[in-house]
């Protein structure tokens, strides 16, 4: 297992492992955009240090699936999460996106990779051309992984083409709507609530 460091993070410490995602503004604005109903059934898809979960299961979720395609993620996550005492209600899996995901949820959390980029060498950071190969797998197969009436929350900033997504949602029965944003030094994060119309 890589070295563990400590982050603070909303007034809390967090056990940080390897190249694991440390919680940034786009965490931030994403917790607390995030609207859980109760016994939610909950996927953090890309869960990185878990604090989507963590927040998720203190907002009244019944149970939450981390995944992410970093090991050391979810190790990291479990760390906190046992921290936290909520790792009872919660379950990890190293999963590409959906690969490894049958279910269907009630709630989709997606700290989407935005970074627009040439490749993906920092899968945690970097969405590619237009800071998009990500953002656009993940559209393209949420809905089979989401109950009918379900929502999936997810992050993407002004620079990755708002439109786009837009008519991608609209063409899969979508409405897509921004819930926050945070103006940074050259990009606007956006969080963004798709639901069935």
């Amino acid at each position: 297992m890589p070295e563990s460091k400590k982050t603070f993070f909303l007034g809390s410490e967090y056990c940080l492992l390897g190249s694991v995602y440390e919680p940034s503004e786009d965490s931030e604005l994403l917790i607390a955009s995030v609207k859980v109903n109760k016994n939610d059934f909950v996927l953090d898809l890309g869960t990185g240090t878990g604090i989507q979960a963590i927040n998720a299961l203190m907002n009244g979720a019944k149970k939450v699936l981390c995944t992410d395609i970093n090991a050391d993620a979810l190790n990291c996550a479990e760390v906190n999460l046992k921290k936290s005492g909520l790792v009872h209600l919660t379950e990890f899996r190293k999963s590409n996106l959906f690969s490894e995901i049958p279910e269907k949820f009630d709630l989709i959390i997606f700290n989407t990779p935005y970074v627009l980029s040439d490749e993906i060498k920092y899968k945690e950071l970097d969405g590619g051309i237009k800071g998009r190969e990500i953002l656009d797998k993940f559209l393209n197969e949420f809905s089979n992984h989401l109950n009918s009436d379900g929502k999936a929350f997810f992050i993407q900033t002004d620079l990755n083409d708002l439109t786009e997504t837009k008519k991608i949602l609209s063409g899969k029965g979508f409405e897509c709507e921004v819930i926050a944003e945070k103006k940074l030094f050259f990009e606007k994060l956006l969080v963004l609530k798709a639901f069935r119309k």
